[in-house]
């Protein structure tokens, strides 16, 4: 994975990161050769906004029924 000095990352740094976007890689930014941070690619959410949530939910028993026994022919 590719490293970079703090000092040269804060001089490159608009540059970098349209680097790291535009080539989906991974930069390490070091300070006095000790790793400090990771640079990483965000990752695009490219679904729908309705049906985005679909197949996440599991409906287990009846949900229209509230636990409740009753009578309807009762006095």
């Amino acid at each position: 994975m590719p490293t970079i000095g703090a000092t040269e990352f804060k001089a490159k740094c608009l540059t970098l990161l349209d680097d790291v976007k535009r080539k989906r890689h991974e930069l390490i930014v070091t300070k006095r050769g000790k790793p400090v941070a990771k640079l990483v690619p965000i990752e695009d959410d490219k679904r729908p906004l309705f049906g985005r949530m679909k197949g996440t939910v599991e409906i287990v028993g009846d949900i229209f029924s509230t636990g409740e026994k009753w009578n309807a022919d009762a006095d």
